[in-house]
């Protein structure tokens, strides 16, 4: 059984990431290396689409987000 997504309804999840990262004054770059240190398989790629809203975010992505970004997941999903 694959992991499971959770769907952004208008790309809130997305959004609210980009919002965290810029707040914490990271780069996509730097977010995706600190994912793939922490054993996330991420690309650039893959992280711009979420933050646009164009792909579901899995919960392994979400959980390795709020960890490299020291956050809540009330952060992202507010």
């Amino acid at each position: 059984m694959g992991e499971q997504k959770i769907k952004q309804a208008g790309g809130e999840i997305g959004r609210n990431i980009r919002r965290v990262r810029l707040e914490r004054g990271m780069g996509q770059t730097e977010l995706v290396r600190r994912l793939q240190l922490d054993g996330v398989p991420m690309t650039r790629e893959t992280l711009v689409k979420i933050e646009r809203g164009v792909r579901h975010i899995e919960l392994a992505e979400l959980r390795g987000i709020r960890s490299a970004l020291n956050t809540s997941y009330d952060e992202h999903l507010k």
